[in-house]
C-alpha cells in the first residue's frame, strides 16, 4: 500500500485476512457476492475506495482487533468484536495513492477508538468531520499517539458502527 501525504498511513484489511473472508467471514459465514447497484458508492476495505456500479463486492463481518491480536499476540478480551465491511469478491489491487484520507467526507460522524498493545480501550474521540476532513483527522491522530500507550486506532462510521481503517503507531 502507499502512504498518502497525510500524517498517518490508513491501513486496508491485509490481502490475507481478505482471501479468509472471500471464503468465510469472521462470524462464520459463508461469503455471498453480489453485483453493485446502480446506485453503488459502499466503502470498500480492501482498496479504501466507494464501490462501483457493476463490481462484483461482498458485505461480509470482520474482526479487526481480533485479527491484530492474533498477529501481535495481545488478548482483547471483551474489546474483541466484529461487524459489516463491504470488499470485492474477487482479489483487487488494494488501494491507490491517495493525498486524502479515505471516506472522509464533511459532515460524517467518525468514532476514533484507541487502543494499547494489549488490545484494550485506552479512549476515543467523536469526530464530525469539517470543511478539512484530512487535517481534522491528521490532529486526532496525532493527539491518539501523544498518548504512549496507544497502540493503534480503529476509525468507525458512527452511522452504523463499521470499522473503515486502521492507523497504527508510526515506526520511530
Amino acid at each position: 500500500m502507499s502512504i498518502p501525504t497525510t500524517t498517518y498511513a490508513p491501513r486496508a484489511v491485509e490481502p490475507s485476512a481478505l482471501a479468509e473472508l472471500r471464503v468465510t467471514d469472521d462470524a462464520g459465514r459463508a461469503c455471498v457476492p453480489y453485483t453493485a447497484a446502480a446506485d453503488a458508492g459502499d466503502p470498500l476495505r480492501c482498496c479504501l475506495r466507494p464501490s462501483a456500479p457493476g463490481e462484483r463486492i461482498a458485505l461480509v463481518s470482520y474482526a479487526p482487533l481480533r485479527r491484530w491480536a492474533a498477529e501481535t499476540g495481545a488478548e482483547p478480551g471483551a474489546y474483541d468484536e466484529q461487524g459489516p465491511v463491504f470488499i470485492h469478491a474477487e482479489p483487487c489491487d488494494g488501494p491507490a495513492p491517495s493525498e486524502t484520507y479515505p471516506f472522509a467526507r464533511p459532515g460524517a460522524l467518525r468514532a476514533l477508538r484507541r487502543y494499547d498493545t494489549a488490545g484494550r480501550i485506552v479512549g476515543g474521540r467523536l469526530l464530525r468531520l469539517p470543511a478539512t476532513p484530512d487535517e481534522a483527522l491528521d490532529e486526532a491522530f496525532t493527539e491518539a499517539f501523544t498518548d504512549p500507550a496507544v497502540a493503534l486506532v480503529h476509525v468507525r462510521a458512527v452511522e452504523y458502527g463499521c470499522f473503515h481503517f486502521e492507523v497504527r503507531l508510526p515506526a520511530p
